[in-house]
């Protein structure tokens, strides 16, 4: 069975009928006891101020006292019973004025009543407490006033639980009625609602297949009727880019064969280069090693030579590996693989590995706190082009000897820049320095090791990713950038 957006609707009304009901059951039988006790409490309570009251100001045998009382015992159905202190009856109301007359005496003289008894509250000069068999139960209150006033009111405590269970039971009743009645009133509700997302899904599902005819016919304002909108701009959106594609891939395909045949020789070259450099490295790696373990009779100047050797033959190794990475970028055999990856994680990784290189030369790595940012690439692509750019920024890093990486974000594009303090790329040379083999201070070079073929590599790379790359120059070093797209608004 298919998953319905209307049986959601009305399983979840249902439900929510349900619990609040079962919520409302559990609460009455828990609670309204103890609230009934107590709104009975702060009503005898009240009684008891208006006593003393009328105690401290001597107004207990006045009208206005009288009044209040009957008010009181009447409307809360308590019996009230007063006495001075020669046990003279002052006030008397209620119909179990007798009982309250008898408990009161037993309470001044000490004689505790038959039935059971709980205090709930005590003062200096009252209690209340809770006496009676269950079923024919009362709420008490009796004390002596410092004026000699004796007091005692009471009333008694309604059974609540038949109460409880008839008012549970209404509950379930109509939370029975309501969940019915509402979940048909949602099923057929909802068939408004879900008629619209139906049709989206019939549009979306012939976009798949590239058919942008149909078209989204809703005229409300509401919210399914402005996505219906969007589909709908979307659907002329893709029309328009897909054909835009379809001519640009023409247009492409006709540039890519005529730069075919400008750079074939080239390519050659460097296919040729790679493929005849292999086998001397290997022959010069090979007698250098055993040179190195062989017995002469000089052995610093044997152990000397072994390893300029084996250092060039490891840097003509490292040419070769950069080569045929760079043929198989311009050749395009290296399959891109676009992938969502956090760009600041993975530049961070790099930095981290490269902690020992720029701890050796004394270089301070200055990097900005960024939250995660999210970006559409390749990510060994990306980890190639940022060590490129970093370890030439080791390499030329001089003056303050500081290198600063920062991310920022323009027009939906993530700029990642390399900056490094020290002197500045001539202008006159600025643009050959993505060129293969070019060197613009080739004794340096030499120095630590460069082939001239990283930037290369990050040209070719950036342009098999058709994004934007650069170097700028500053008076107290050199910047270089290259740019990713960003994800969508749903990262952060």
């Amino acid at each position: 069975m298919k998953p319905s957006i209307r049986r959601q609707f009305a399983l979840i009304f249902i439900g929510l009928m349900a619990g609040m009901v079962l919520l409302c059951i559990l609460i009455n039988n828990v609670f309204l006891e103890r609230y009934y006790i107590r709104s009975k409490m702060n009503i005898i309570y009240s009684a008891y101020e208006t006593i003393r009251q009328a105690a401290n100001d001597d107004s207990y045998n006045s009208q206005t006292f009288g009044e209040k009382l009957d008010n009181i015992g009447s409307n809360y159905n308590i019996s009230i019973y007063i006495i001075d202190m020669y046990s003279q009856e002052q006030y008397a109301t209620g119909s179990g004025q007798n009982r309250a007359k008898l408990h009161l005496f037993g309470y001044i003289f000490g004689i505790q009543p038959k039935e059971e008894f709980h205090i709930l509250k005590e003062g200096e000069d009252y209690r209340i407490l809770r006496t009676g068999l269950e079923g024919n139960e009362y709420l008490e209150m009796y004390g002596r006033l410092n004026s000699g006033i004796s007091f005692i009111m009471s009333t008694p405590i309604e059974s609540i639980r038949e109460s409880s269970n008839l008012a549970n039971r209404f509950f379930a009743y109509v939370g029975l009625f309501g969940a019915v009645a509402g979940a048909m009133i949602i099923w057929l509700a909802s068939r408004k609602l879900t008629q619209p997302i139906l049709e989206l899904n019939r549009i979306s599902e012939r976009m798949v297949h590239l058919d942008f005819e149909a078209k989204y016919q809703g005229k409300g304002r509401n919210e399914i009727d402005l996505l219906g909108e969007n589909i709908n701009k979307l659907s002329a959106s893709l029309e328009t880019s897909i054909s835009e594609l379809k001519t640009a891939n023409n247009e492409l395909q006709n540039d890519i064969r005529k730069k075919e045949e400008i750079d074939e020789m080239r390519k050659e070259f460097l296919a040729n280069v790679s493929h005849e450099l292999k086998t001397p490295i290997a022959l010069i790696q090979g007698y250098a090693e055993g040179l190195k373990e062989s017995v002469n009779d000089d052995p610093e100047s044997r152990d000397f030579y072994c390893e300029v050797i084996m250092d060039e033959a490891s840097k003509m190794n490292n040419l070769v590996k950069k080569l045929m990475t760079l043929n198989q970028l311009e050749f395009g055999n290296d399959v891109i693989s676009m992938e969502r990856i956090d760009v600041v994680a993975l530049i961070q990784n790099c930095i981290q590995s490269a902690g020992i290189l720029t701890s050796h030369n004394q270089i301070e790595v200055r990097m900005g706190d960024y939250a995660p940012i999210y970006v559409w690439s390749d990510e060994f692509k990306v980890e190639e082009v940022f060590m490129n750019y970093f370890s030439n920024a080791v390499n030329h890093c001089e003056g303050e000897r500081v290198i600063e990486v920062r991310l920022t974000e323009r027009e939906g594009k993530i700029r990642i820049s390399v900056f490094n303090t020290g002197e500045s790329i001539p202008e006159a040379v600025i643009g050959n320095i993505w060129e293969k083999f070019y060197k613009v201070d080739r004794a340096r070079t030499r120095e630590y090791g460069g082939s001239g073929v990283g930037l290369s590599i990050v040209k070719a790379i950036m342009e098999s990713l058709n994004q934007a790359y650069g170097v700028e120059n500053f008076a107290n070093g050199v910047l270089f950038w290259f740019e990713l797209e960003k994800c969508g608004s749903d990262i952060n």
